[in-house]
């Protein structure tokens, strides 16, 4: 029923949008964004499920919680990076959209690093076992 309600809600922002680009252009953009909040909204109360099944996941596999800390924070650097970047494009400003994604894709990378690590040492204790 979610899908439903953020389809229906997309598809009226951009008819709205639409509509208000010939008349006021700077509403539209206002639109735009607002839509966007209200889409946010509904997707992070989606992404609280997510968390409470990874969270179990984490329960019965006894890994550290400090993995799933790394993984929660990309996560949101993800999510925020995404909608930034597209409230950029869609203002015409996709040189910043740009470089918006282009340091959200490295602040996941420098998060990750622990995991990798851990990674490449347990592949290694392996190799010498």
């Amino acid at each position: 029923m979610e899908t439903m309600k953020v389809v229906m809600i997309g598809v009226g922002v951009v008819i709205l949008a639409l509509k208000f680009k010939t008349i006021h252009q700077e509403y539209s953009l206002y639109l735009t964004i607002v839509g966007g909040l209200i889409l946010m909204g509904i997707a992070i109360s989606q992404i609280e499920l997510i968390i409470a099944y990874i969270k179990t996941i984490y329960g019965y596999l006894m890994i550290d919680s400090f993995y799933l800390k790394i993984l929660m924070k990309i996560i949101g650097i993800a999510y925020l990076c995404e909608f930034s970047s597209n409230i950029c494009k869609d203002a015409g400003y996709s040189s910043i959209a740009g470089q918006i994604e282009m340091v959200g894709k490295l602040s996941i990378l420098i998060i990750s690093m622990p995991i990798v690590t851990a990674l490449l040492d347990t592949v290694r204790d392996f190799l010498n076992s």
